[in-house]
């Protein structure tokens, strides 16, 4: 500590030069495929350091942040932006919300974790909580998304051995294609993007793959006794924000209930109010048998995730059989509850709602040229880019960047918009102006 006190500006730049010219063969490299042009010297010494000593699994936009509030951050150099990723919908309720961040300070001050080894004062308030909220007899909590999509699984499973009866070691659960639940060996075994997949195998055995918005070939799987559940996105995020046709999740509800096949809902990118509703499966009024939260249940905080299910399937679980050291905790069963009653005291489904008709009636005038269709719901949209040798999404987002919002595209041709729930009107209407004037440029 006494050294980095005396440590100088000048040693600083040193040590900073130094370290510049030892990565700088890799690092030009890198910098070009991302099309990187650091704005400062301090852009350019973060993108060296995080280069030479990060794994490289990400290819995140060119721009250091360092501060949040609300819609808007801002980098290192002071300049501002509109978020329109949201932290993939991690940030539904804006960052920093002071009512999430000050109930993360008050319970860190006083007790932040005790395993499950013990019981603690505040887990029982966020189970009771999200149970009534939401219409279930249990939760189980867990941290992260692909954590909790894992949970229901296992938990499909022993409900398919204890309660269907399959036989050991043959429940088989389906999928769809474009379906993406994180990173894990279970989730790319699901996985048809040959990036996230391959490589990785040997892959889950008696996970089948349908297509998505296909309910015949739904009915032809759930004819397999063996299967024991059906997991789907209601809308799929990281596959470009597709939307089924009107009567899907319907369709999908009445065929899982006569086969005895239990539907999860991966709401983890779709829930909290994304789409204008608390959930996306409410816009058909269907409840699925096992849901899965995540992302904004923190309001970005930290990571937070949790399913939701009745007795007969939660119970089927015993002690010792699941857990998780952190799920659970004091300090993010506060932060849950802090960030459900935003949600719900500040009407962020109804106001996602509302500006989500905005957000597609202002996207809808984009240049045809460029953006051939536009879809989504509430405040998760979707447009897909014409790609060109000069042009593709990336470039389009790099263009938005330099214009003062961000936005990230997923494959080469689609840019998803997803600003927090918080969002004005007014600020929304000066966002897509910042859209349209780029796009139409191009």
């Amino acid at each position: 500590h006494s050294r980095s006190v005396l440590f100088t500006m000048a040693d600083k730049l040193k040590l900073c030069s130094g370290i510049v010219k030892e990565s700088v063969g890799l690092f030009v490299t890198r910098c070009r495929a991302l099309s990187i042009q650091a704005s400062s010297p301090v852009s350019q010494e973060i993108f060296s350091r995080e280069d030479r000593y990060g794994a490289h699994n990400y290819k995140p936009i060119p721009v250091v942040l360092n501060k949040g509030k609300g819609i808007f951050v801002w980098d290192v150099d002071g300049k501002r932006y509109f978020d329109f990723l949201s932290g993939y919908s991690a940030l539904n309720q804006g960052h920093c919300h002071p009512r999430i961040v000050g109930a993360l300070k008050e319970q860190a001050d006083r007790l932040t974790l005790t395993s499950r080894a013990f019981f603690n004062d505040v887990l029982g308030e966020f189970e009771e909580y999200a149970t009534r909220l939401f219409g279930y007899d249990k939760l189980l909590p867990m941290n992260s998304g692909v954590e909790a999509c894992e949970t229901a699984v296992k938990l499909a499973r022993r409900w398919g051995y204890d309660v269907k009866k399959v036989p050991a070691n043959h429940a088989r659960i389906v999928f769809v294609e474009g379906n993406f639940w994180g990173r894990s060996i279970a989730a790319v075994s699901t996985s048809t993007d040959p990036e996230s997949y391959g490589g990785y195998g040997p892959y889950v055995p008696e996970f089948e793959v349908i297509p998505y918005d296909d309910l015949p070939a739904l009915e032809k799987a759930c004819s397999n006794p063996n299967v024991v559940a059906f997991m789907a996105e209601p809308i799929q995020g990281e596959n470009g924000v597709v939307v089924p046709q009107d009567g899907y999740l319907k369709g999908v509800r009445e065929i899982c209930s006569r086969n005895k096949v239990l539907f999860i809902a991966d709401e983890v990118q779709t829930g909290l109010g994304r789409t204008g509703k608390w959930l996306a499966c409410d816009h058909e009024d269907v409840r699925p048998d096992i849901l899965v939260l995540g992302k904004a249940l923190s309001g970005g905080v930290l990571p937070v995730s949790a399913i939701l299910a009745d007795d007969e399937i939660m119970l089927t679980i015993k002690p010792g059989q699941h857990g998780s050291t952190y799920g659970g905790s004091p300090l993010s069963s506060r932060v849950a509850i802090a960030s459900l009653k935003v949600i719900e005291e500040e009407q962020l489904c109804e106001n996602a709602h509302r500006l989500g008709e905005v957000l597609q009636a202002e996207l809808a005038s984009l240049n045809k040229d460029l953006v051939t269709t536009v879809r989504g719901k509430g405040l998760m949209y979707a447009t897909v880019i014409e790609e060109t040798p000069e042009l593709n999404a990336w470039k389009v987002c790099l263009h938005l960047r330099d214009k003062g919002l961000l936005a990230k595209p997923t494959h080469d041709h689609i840019i998803r918009f997803a600003p927090p729930l918080v969002i004005t009107e007014e600020q929304l209407r000066e966002a897509t102006g910042i859209i349209k004037s780029t796009i139409n440029s191009l």
